[in-house]
């Protein structure tokens, strides 16, 4: 899963994210509400985990106002009070779940695979398209002009998450988070180097690359074939 989680406490941040991790989930964190809001609107998270008390802008508000922004992704609340007015001012406010501090990983984590499970407002397209590119998401396959092209797992998540940018940029970093996880710069041309295998086996026999290199920024999809 994508998960955004927003926790300002250092400590507990890490903890959390080093089990998810472990679990094979892809976590972005926030230490303050603005950023938290500024990132589940502009990037596509499976869940969100929201701390209730966070700097700038408290986790409530940062619900609030995703949910009047139309952003459906399941939210779970992280708080220090237990009180039942406080979960009941936090499932009013838009949250799925909530969560009592301190708490176990595995609880969180089984919170976390039930919110998953439960059917989205907006369901997600299956099947991503581009010009002649076709992008399965349930076989986990890609065809050009018909023709099914083996891509190693790496190479299938860069191609999905350029396909879903569409015409707008995927810069290195966001690529970086997405497809490896990773939240600081590896000081390695990875990025550059599977793109540069995905366009070798998209447009093997001639084809036109679909992939335009942005300078200085990242990649975008270009214009249909």
């Amino acid at each position: 899963m994508q998960i955004l989680l927003a926790e300002d406490d250092l400590e507990t941040a890490g903890f959390i994210t080093r089990g998810l991790e472990e679990l094979g989930h892809a976590v972005l964190r926030a230490d303050n509400g603005p950023d938290a809001l500024h990132f589940a609107v502009t990037e596509p998270f499976d869940v969100l985990i929201l701390d209730r008390l966070l700097p700038g802008l408290d986790g409530l508000a940062v619900l609030r106002r995703l949910r009047a922004a139309d952003i459906h992704a399941p939210v779970l609340l992280l708080t220090a009070l237990g009180r039942i007015e406080d979960r009941v001012e936090g499932l009013d406010a838009g949250a799925d779940d909530y969560l009592v501090k301190p708490f176990a990983f595995s609880e969180l984590a089984a919170r976390l695979n039930a919110l998953r499970r439960r059917p989205p407002a907006n369901p997600e397209p299956t099947r991503l398209e581009h010009g002649s590119i076709s992008l399965d998401l349930l076989k986990r396959e890609v065809r050009r002009e018909g023709k099914v092209i083996p891509l190693q797992p790496r190479e299938f998540r860069l191609l999905e998450e350029l396909l879903r940018g569409g015409d707008r940029v995927v810069t290195r970093t966001m690529l970086l988070e997405r497809v490896w996880g990773y939240h600081f710069d590896p000081q390695t041309n990875i990025v550059d180097t599977h793109i540069s295998r995905l366009r070798a086996k998209l447009n093997e026999g001639g084809k036109n690359d679909l992939i335009e290199t942005v300078r200085g920024a990242g990649y975008r999809m270009r214009g249909n074939d």
